[in-house]
This record gives C-alpha cells, structure tokens and sequence, in this order.
C-alpha cells in the first residue's frame, strides 16, 4: 500500500514545493491537497491519509479545536502542524493532541526528517519544543501507578523511541507494545506523547 500525504494550506505555492519535496523522496508516495477546512475534513473521511501536513491558518480554520475535532473523525491520523507560527504557540496544538510541528521555514532536510518521524515512530518534536512541553509541572508519580513493564515502556516513549524501536529494545510485538502504551496513558491520563513527556520531564 503506497503512502498516502495530504497538505492542507490555502498558498498554492507552498502546496506544490511541499508536493515537490515530498516526492523527491517518496516518489511513489500519493499526494492530496486542501485549500481549506472543510476539503480536510470531507478528504480524511472519505480517503485513508497516512499523514496529515496541517496549516494553522486556512480558510474555516478552528486553530487548536481542529486537532480533537480531526482525530474524533480519524482516530489514528496523524497530524503535523506545518506553520510559520513558532514553537510557543505549536505546543498549545500538541497539547490537544498533534502528532508534531514542524515551521515552514526550516530547510529541506528539517523538513523530510520530521515527516518521517512522524510516519515511523508517531511523533516529532524539535529541540526547541521539548523544554517548553515540560515547563507545567505535575503531581502524577509514574512509579506508583505503573508496573515494571509500563514504566519501562513510558521512559522509552518520553525518551523519544517510537513503537517498532520499543519493539526492538524489548523484544516485544507490535501489538503487544500498543496495548502497554494504551494502559500507560490511561493511567498517567494522558493524551498524547508529549503529556507523556512532559511527565517524564517533571521527574528528572
């Protein structure tokens, strides 16, 4: 199954250098466009996206509330906010639940590597987001609340591995690492990878 990308930004010339560079890399990837909200939302229910590049600023836009609103339509898409905005205003996106952010202005390789992460391990968060997505402080004592084999499975996480490396490190299935990452955040009530960092973060 060929890989499925859908850009959603209302400037044509950024959809088409995105398109451009995304299949300098992935050339038998299939890429989908939106020049507003409403085309994302009618794309992602009616077509499967292996990744959403999501512009803050578009047409219809309901900003942070697009993210809950997207992932209650597809709960397993994964959603990139690709914005001029900087790292301060990504987190509050993240928090909602976005797979990652990266900003329109970094270079080509910066760009391509975030996209992959998120594609691979579910997740990317540049250097300069990960102290502000630690900066709340938390009372949640992981230690207590998890077993042996959730915890190890949460530092894993909050250390920046991603499913198939814990996986690997393990020895353990896919399947198998999914459920212990589904009891973890059920019982640190989290929502997304970066709460969980910002646990781990608290800790240490």
């Amino acid at each position: 199954m060929s890989l499925k990308i859908l850009i959603a930004d209302d400037h044509y010339i950024v959809r088409v250098g995105t398109s451009l560079l995304l299949q300098s890399t992935y050339p038998d990837a299939e890429i989908g466009f939106a020049e507003n909200y409403e085309q994302v939302k009618k794309k992602i229910t009616s077509e499967r996206y292996d990744l959403l590049l999501l512009d803050i600023d578009m047409p219809g836009s309901l900003y942070k509330k697009m993210i809950g609103d997207l992932k209650n339509l597809k709960a397993d898409l994964k959603i990139l906010i690709f914005s001029g905005y900087k790292e301060k205003i990504a987190v509050q996106y993240i928090r909602e639940g976005a797979n990652g952010f990266i900003n329109k202005e970094s270079f080509e390789d910066e760009i391509i590597n975030a996209i992959e992460n998120v594609i691979q391990s579910g997740f990317y968060y540049p250097a300069d987001l990960v102290p502000l997505l630690a900066q709340q402080t938390t009372e949640i004592d992981p230690m207590s609340l998890l077993s042996i084999r959730e915890y190890e499975i949460f530092e894993l996480f909050a250390k920046g591995n991603g499913n198939l490396e814990i996986c690997n490190i393990l020895n353990l299935q896919m399947s198998t690492v999914s459920t212990y990452k589904k009891r973890v955040f059920e019982k640190l009530e989290v929502k997304n990878i970066a709460e969980l960092i910002k646990i781990y973060e608290s800790l240490h």
